[in-house]
C-alpha cells in the first residue's frame, strides 16, 4: 500500500541533488511504498496514493542515525557521575565496574534492558542504531552481548578491546581478543572496534586487533583521542577507516590526516557534557574539510543519554556547528559513518525512516533544547511512535 504524507511545512531531505546542505523542500509531500520512499517534492505536485496522512504543517527530518552506542550492560554508575560533577576526573577504569554487573546479568535481563533503551531512542527519533559489546570482556560474555545486540540492529560492533580486564596481562588479553574471542564474536558482528587510549590499548595493539578483525571479515572502527592526545586518529586515517570516534584532543596533524584520508570524525558531545572534558571544535574540523558525524555514545559511564536532539543542541551551542550542520551530521553523515546510503536521506529509493517534529523547522531542535519535539516517528514506512 502506498501512503501520501502531505501537509509537511518544511522537509529536510539531505538529498545532494537539491539546493543547500539539507536539501530543504517547503510545503512538501512524500509518497511511501512499502518500506521505501517513492516520491518527494512540493505537495501541489504530489501523485495519488492509496491513503494519505496529514503532517499538519510540521517539519519532517530523516530519522536519526546513531552510529555509536553501548547499550548491552547491567548496573548503574550514577555515583561515578556525581563524583565527576564535584571534581573527580573520568578514567577508563570505571568500565570494569560495568563489566562485573554485566557478567552477572542473565541474557533475559540484558535483552530487556536493551529493548528499553532502544524504545527510548526510537521515541526520540532514532531509527538506525549501532550497538557495541565491550562490557563482557570474556569469550562467552562478548559473544552473548553481541547476540543480544543483533536482536535489535544489524549494526553490531565487537569491542572486546574496551579495557584489559582484571586478572590478565595486556599481551595475553590481546591474544585472547584476536583469537578465541574474535572467533566467537564475529558471527554476531559487522564491525570491530578498539578503545585506543591511555589506560586501554596503545596504537600497536589497536593495529593488531583491527587487522585480526579484517581477516575475519569485520570492518574497522576506533575510539581515539578521547582522554588525551595520542596516535589513534592517525592510525584510523592511515588504515582508511570509515570513521574514528571521540576526537576530543586533536593536533593540526590529526586534522590534516582526517581531511586527507576522508575518515569521518564522529563527535560525541554528550560525553564532554558528562565528563567535563573540553568540547571538540567542530568548526575547525569542518573548515578543514573533515566530514563530521554526531552520535550519542549512550553508555552507563561517560554518557548516559539516549537523546540525539540533545547532542545536536550541544553541538550547536558548544562546538561551533550551525543547526543545519548538526542535523546533517546526525543523519546523513551518521549514515556514512556506518557505510550506509539507504538511511539518513529522504529521497526516492531510500528507506522511509522519518521524524515529524512539533515545530515549523529543524532549527527548533537547537532553538528549544530539552523540549520533546517529536510528534511521530516512521520506521520502514510505518508509524512506530506513536504505535499505529
Amino acid at each position: 500500500m502506498s501512503v501520501l504524507l502531505t501537509g509537511i511545512g518544511e522537509l529536510t531531505t539531505n538529498d545532494p541533488t537539491r539546493d543547500g546542505l539539507l536539501g530543504l523542500v517547503e510545503d512538501a509531500a512524500v509518497v511511501v511504498e512499502g518500506s521505501t520512499i517513492a516520491w518527494v517534492g512540493p505537495a501541489a505536485e504530489a501523485p495519488a496514493a492509496d491513503t494519505a496522512y496529514d503532517a499538519g504543517g510540521r517539519a519532517v527530518v530523516p530519522g536519526w542515525v546513531d552510529s555509536h552506542s553501548h547499550l548491552v550492560f547491567a548496573g548503574d554508575r550514577a555515583q561515578e557521575f556525581a563524583a565527576r560533577m564535584t571534581g573527580t576526573p573520568y578514567s577508563a577504569g570505571g568500565i570494569r565496574t560495568t563489566v562485573a554487573a554485566t557478567r552477572a546479568a542473565t541474557d533475559e535481563k540484558l535483552t530487556s534492558h536493551v529493548a528499553r533503551l532502544v524504545a527510548e531512542m526510537r521515541a526520540q527519533g532514532t531509527t538506525t542504531i549501532e550497538i557495541k559489546s565491550g562490557y563482557g570482556l570474556s569469550v562467552h560474555d562478548e559473544a552473548r552481548s553481541l547476540a543480544v545486540a543483533r536482536q535489535f540492529t544489524d549494526e553490531t560492533t565487537f569491542l572486546g578491546a574496551h579495557v584489559v580486564p582484571s586478572g590478565t596481562t595486556p599481551a595475553d588479553y590481546v591474544e585472547l581478543v584476536t583469537g578465541p574471542m574474535l572467533k566467537a564474536a564475529a558471527p554476531h558482528a559487522r564491525w570491530i572496534d578498539v578503545f585506543c587510549e591511555d589506560g586501554a590499548f596503545d596504537v600497536d595493539q589497536a593495529r593488531t586487533i583491527l587487522a585480526a578483525g579484517t581477516d575475519n571479515g569485520l570492518r574497522g572502527r576506533l575510539h581515539a583521542n578521547q582522554l588525551t592526545y595520542g596516535g589513534g586518529v592517525q592510525l584510523a586515517a592511515e588504515l582508511g577507516l570509515v570513521a574514528v570516534d571521540h576526537c576530543t584532543y586533536l593536533s593540526d596533524d590529526d586534522v590534516s590526516a582526517l581531511a586527507d584520508s576522508g575518515t569521518i570524525a564522529t563527535l560525541l558531545p554528550g560525553v564532554e557534557f558528562s565528563t567535563r572534558h573540553p568540547y571538540v571544535d567542530a568548526r575547525r574540523l569542518l573548515d578543514a574539510g573533515v566530514r563530521v558525524a554526531l552520535a550519542s555514545d549512550c553508555n552507563p559511564g561517560s554518557c548516559f543519554t539516549s537523546s540525539m536532539a540533545f547532542c545536536i543542541a550541544l553541538a550547536v551551542r558548544d562546538m561551533g556547528m550551525s543547526p543545519a550542520e548538526a542535523v546533517h551530521a546526525a543523519t546523513a553523515t551518521g549514515a556514512s559513518a556506518l557505510d550506509r546510503d539507504d538511511v539518513g536521506v529522504l529521497a526516492v529509493g531510500k528507506r522511509a525512516d522519518l521524524v515529524l517534529l512539533d515545530a515549523p523547522s529543524y532549527v527548533h531542535l537547537a532553538y528549544r533544547p530539552g523540549v520533546p519535539l517529536v510528534a511521530s516517528v516512521w520506521q520502514g514506512g510505518r508509524p512506530v511512535v506513536p504505535v499505529a
